[in-house]
């Protein structure tokens, strides 16, 4: 990839730093800003001086999770036909290659990754959050899935029963109440909590201080826990969620083409004021 239009990327003292820099969209995704995450997890993991990967995000907001607004045929994939109907078997495929695929790669990086989240964190940014290794919360940090709104039942990479528990996953789809960042810290979700103006300085500290490990020693012990959760059927369950969610989008189209879209846009206009 020759442009990066969405992605900023840096690497110091053996730590690569992937920024969001979408703020004036609260960083939504759209096609273009998730090849090019893709392309900078793959350039921090093949870059044999970086040890440690963070991934953080300009503005107000970590991310409004996708962006849906797909006019735009440079960034986006266009999933609907002239007559306005829906390509049902190629969103299928390009879900499951950008969000589920996508998410699973970055998650099975063979080497530490660290998210600094501040702000609102809305469905789709699960998708970027849930493969991270560890959380670094800012004290207004928001996160939530409430995609019930448009008749489906949850993102693509379901890891919600796996980072929160049935009951708690269950609440947040159920509700589409957000979790903030006392109870996600309570329950383990997030490392620490910190005021916003420190959530840099403390990540890039925690980032350090792995960074000074042995990179192979640092790889076998990620794969140690991940290996643990994937022979209880952790990919096995995020592969037929991933189809439960599919179905949900055939359901959303027959009660009238997500009936309540427009709730979710104006939620998105709503946090580039923010």
């Amino acid at each position: 990839m020759d442009e990066f239009k969405y992605i900023e990327y840096e690497v110091a003292d053996h730590v690569g730093t992937i920024t969001l820099a979408r703020p004036d969209k609260a960083n939504a995704q759209n096609e273009r800003l998730l090849d090019e995450l893709d392309h900078r997890f793959r350039t921090a993991e093949y870059d044999d001086d970086v040890r440690v990967i963070v991934l953080r995000a300009r503005g107000k907001h970590f991310s409004a999770g996708h962006d849906l607004d797909t006019s735009d045929p440079e960034d986006s994939v266009q999933l609907q036909e002239p007559d306005g109907s829906w390509h049902y078997h190629k969103m299928y495929r390009w879900e499951a290659r950008k969000y589920l695929n996508y998410s699973w790669n970055w998650r099975n990086i063979p080497k530490p990754t660290i998210g600094a989240i501040q702000g609102k964190a809305i469905a789709g940014a699960l998708n970027l959050i849930w493969p991270l290794d560890l959380l670094v919360a800012a004290d207004d940090m928001q996160i939530s899935d409430p995609v019930v709104l448009m008749a489906i039942g949850g993102v693509e990479y379901h890891g919600h029963t796996w980072e929160l528990g049935a009951r708690r996953a269950k609440d947040m789809l159920f509700t589409q109440r957000p979790m903030f960042a006392d109870e996600a810290h309570r329950i383990g979700l997030v490392r620490e909590v910190v005021p916003r103006d420190e959530l840099w300085a403390r990540t890039q500290e925690l980032a350090a201080e792995i960074a000074q490990h042995n990179a192979f020693g640092l790889a076998q012990a990620k794969r140690a826990v991940n290996q643990t959760l994937d022979v209880q059927g952790y990919f096995s369950a995020l592969q037929s969620v991933f189809d439960i969610h599919s179905v949900g989008h055939g359901n959303a189209i027959s009660v009238g083409g997500y009936p309540v879209l427009m709730k979710l846009d104006e939620l998105k206009e709503n946090l580039k004021d923010q």
